[in-house]
């Protein structure tokens, strides 16, 4: 059974009702058309209100949807000739993160991603979405190997955070997370990064120095999660929606802050109501970005990467 969230239900319910009076008409000589079609406008008028001013919790509860498309979904509908390559020649192979070479509009393409699962079975798998050190090393492995040679690099970002565990901890995870960074800002290829679900914290800033970075309209991108940030704030991890309301994580807050390039607009309702025609939509966005990235130098492609994250924030020179 789908999971259905609580801003949805008077949408889910008048829907259900539609569908009701349809399997009746077809059942019985009744002709219940002009019911139907008033119900249906009621619906759309109601959808347009609901989903049309979502508040920014209930974006982290579409950003969360355990039905929301992943990595490997987009993967599926956006490129072709996908090969999966595992390890990171240091300690071994990490689920959460999903990596490989393919092609996009026939261009060779390196493509790495956050995975969650979908159901306890394959999130158990995929440790929920939090890599271990050895994912990140494993997406850097993969991300020389595309600077050797020449190939565009596309990151999903969607995850809760890197794995906070002892484990993790002892294989250094905030080391590997600084590599990335560090080795991510100097790479000599366009590297384009897409958050198609959570950006959490350091997990998700890890396959997250772009020079073009874009949002899901219904994706956030914080430092810590809105539960976490109530907790340390305020005590009180029930009032993570005043936190997600002040925190500025949505889509359209971070554009407005200068952090993201472009929000891409949502299927009514949520990316998982229709994964292929929200995959058309990001593939428009892609296409953009690549197209104005290959035309820079490499000289070039640094320096406006660099100048992007200068940018970013304010600073003041506070007297010595």
């Amino acid at each position: 059974m789908k999971q259905v969230l609580d801003f949805e239900k008077p949408v889910v319910e008048l829907r259900g009702k539609i569908e009701e009076l349809k399997r009746l008409t077809e059942e019985s000589e009744m002709d219940l058309s002009q019911e139907i079609e008033t119900l249906e406008q009621r619906l759309e008028n109601l959808e347009e209100d609901v989903y049309d001013r979502l508040t920014p919790w209930n974006r982290v509860q579409l950003a969360r949807h355990p039905e929301r498309p992943t990595t490997s979904e987009y993967i599926h509908a956006m490129f072709t000739d996908f090969i999966e390559l595992h390890g990171d020649r240091l300690y071994g192979d990490d689920e959460a993160i999903v990596a490989g070479i393919a092609k996009y509009k026939g261009m060779p393409v390196t493509v790495i991603g956050h995975q969650r699962g979908k159901g306890t079975k394959e999130n158990l798998r995929r440790n929920f979405g939090m890599p271990h050190p050895e994912g990140y090393r494993k997406a850097l492995r993969l991300m020389k190997q595309a600077n050797k040679f020449n190939r565009p690099i596309i990151c999903f970002i969607d995850t809760k955070g890197a794995y906070p565990g002892k484990a993790a901890e002892e294989r250094g995870q905030s080391e590997a997370i600084a590599r990335n960074l560090m080795e991510m800002a100097g790479l000599e290829v366009p590297i384009i990064c897409i958050v198609i679900g959570e950006g959490g914290s350091g997990g998700a800033l890890a396959l997250g120095v772009g020079d073009h970075i874009h949002m899901l309209e219904n994706s956030t991108y914080s430092v810590i999660s809105p539960e976490g940030a109530a907790a340390l704030l305020w005590k009180d991890s029930n009032l993570a929606q005043h936190a997600a309301e002040t925190m500025k994580i949505t889509s359209y807050d971070l554009k407005k802050l200068g952090i993201i390039d472009t929000v891409i607009t949502e299927i009514r309702g949520g990316a998982h109501r229709d994964i292929e025609a929200q995959a058309a939509n990001i593939d428009k966005v892609l296409q953009k970005s690549m197209d104005s990235l290959k035309k820079l130098s490499k000289e070039e492609l640094l320096e406006a990467r660099w100048k992007k994250y200068k940018k970013i924030g304010d600073y003041t020179d506070l007297p010595l």
